[in-house]
């Protein structure tokens, strides 16, 4: 076992320490606390489950509602009154409303619209690649993983080009929201200003419609009706949100592992049919979404031996899920050659009915993104190969990524 100093309280405050590395903390409580009490900077009841089985079996548990609106008081504690209007879609909600509006969005975001979008996706890795420096170090992070996911969950959603800085920024902010009041301003302001962008967008989609997804969801029925004013600006902010900031952060760590791993990164460059697995690798390995959003208990819950009692929150640790020895062989070596059947079990995109709806466009962009990078640049590094790897601080567990991601595409050979 892992001795770790105060995990609970680490995991909590996600002290820098923690931040940097949270394997061993997320190991000592798979072993000592699988479902542990936990009084985040929140405040609210919290727990948090960390072993696999449980997780997966609470990712589908009927008794853990993702309807926040059914735990108000906790969410306007967490998330203030403005998170309201935009979180009006199905990740914040349970059948049957959950099955109507996800049957909707499916009957637009199909397979064969994200396949579409390849050579589209390839254009953009090539430009943006174009326009980075070869010789100097460029954090990659800025430079390539951000825009390219931005730029196409725009083109996807029908977003104009001059309008995606701001949307962006808006976003960024929502996600990076903290506790402090200032902080808590900031957030609102962002979303005020995100619904009356959304709700301004949809009217121009109706009076204009194109070959955009959100132009087809203005439109799309099923025999319950469609999508409701503020369903769609609600879906269209969850689309954008989701779209970008989880791919970006997956292609950062995606990178850098490959460069910490060079006998991993030189498997696939021998043999490119292994860059589909090496993605559900990373996911596996260290995934851009440390914990699934917030459920809550709607009565009292039993997991593990622990009562979780009605009311409380409860959070589903992926990052740590995914490396369970009692589910995973060796969990913490990257390895993009594990058995197909190892690499298939991670819940990195979720689990059930809330099984993360772009993992099909999320797959294909870090695929692209990561045969364009490293065929085109064969040698590339990071540009201080001894300095720690810098990872984002954020208030609570929800998303993994790097600070920045320094490296030199093309290193002069001595």
């Amino acid at each position: 076992m892992t001795t770790v100093e105060d995990p609970v309280a680490a995991a909590a405050r996600c002290t820098p320490e923690f931040r940097r590395n949270p394997h061993p903390v997320y190991a000592h409580l798979r072993d000592e606390a699988p479902v542990c009490p936990m009084r985040p900077p929140h405040g609210v009841e919290t727990y948090l489950i960390t072993r696999y089985e449980d997780a997966r079996a609470a990712l589908s548990d009927p008794r853990l509602s993702k309807d926040m609106y059914g735990a108000m008081d906790a969410y306007r504690r967490i998330f203030g009154d403005s998170s309201v209007a935009l979180d009006d879609n199905m990740l914040n909600s349970d059948p049957p409303k959950h099955t109507r509006l996800r049957k909707l969005v499916n009957s637009e975001f199909t397979p064969r619209r994200v396949e579409a979008l390849r050579p589209r996706i390839q254009d953009v890795v090539e430009t943006l690649l174009d326009q980075c420096p070869t010789r100097e170090p460029v954090d990659l992070l800025p430079a390539f993983a951000f825009p390219l996911p931005i730029t196409v969950i725009c083109e996807l959603l029908g977003v104009p080009p001059d309008e995606r800085s701001q949307v962006q920024g808006w976003s960024t902010t929502v996600a990076n929201t903290g506790f402090g009041e200032e902080s808590k301003k900031a957030q609102q302001k962002a979303e005020e200003s995100l619904h009356t962008y959304f709700a301004d967008l949809l009217a121009r989609k109706r009076s204009s419609p194109g070959e955009d997804l959100l132009s087809a969801l203005t439109v799309a029925r099923d025999n319950d009706g469609g999508l409701t004013e503020s369903e769609l600006i609600s879906t269209a902010f969850l689309l954008m949100f989701a779209g970008h900031k989880t791919t970006a952060l997956l292609i950062g760590n995606a990178v850098y592992h490959f460069l910490a791993n060079p006998a991993q990164l030189r498997a696939v460059q021998e043999n490119p049919e292994l860059v589909g697995p090496a993605v559900e690798e990373l996911v596996r390995y260290d995934g851009s979404v440390e914990t699934a959003t917030f459920r809550y208990a709607t009565e009292d819950v039993e997991i593990a031996g622990t009562r979780i009692p009605k009311g409380a929150l409860v959070q589903i640790a992926l990052t740590s899920a995914n490396r369970d020895p009692l589910k995973f062989d060796s969990p913490d070596q990257f390895d993009v050659t594990r058995p197909e059947n190892a690499q298939s079990a991670h819940l990195g995109f979720g689990q059930g009915s809330h099984y993360c709806l772009g993992a099909p466009l999320a797959r294909l962009e870090m695929q692209l993104a990561l045969t364009g990078l490293f065929s085109r640049f064969p040698r590339l590094a990071l540009a201080d190969p001894a300095s720690e790897a810098r990872w984002m601080e954020v208030p609570f567990p929800a998303f993994r990524g790097l600070a920045e991601l320094p490296v030199v595409l093309d290193p002069a050979v001595p």
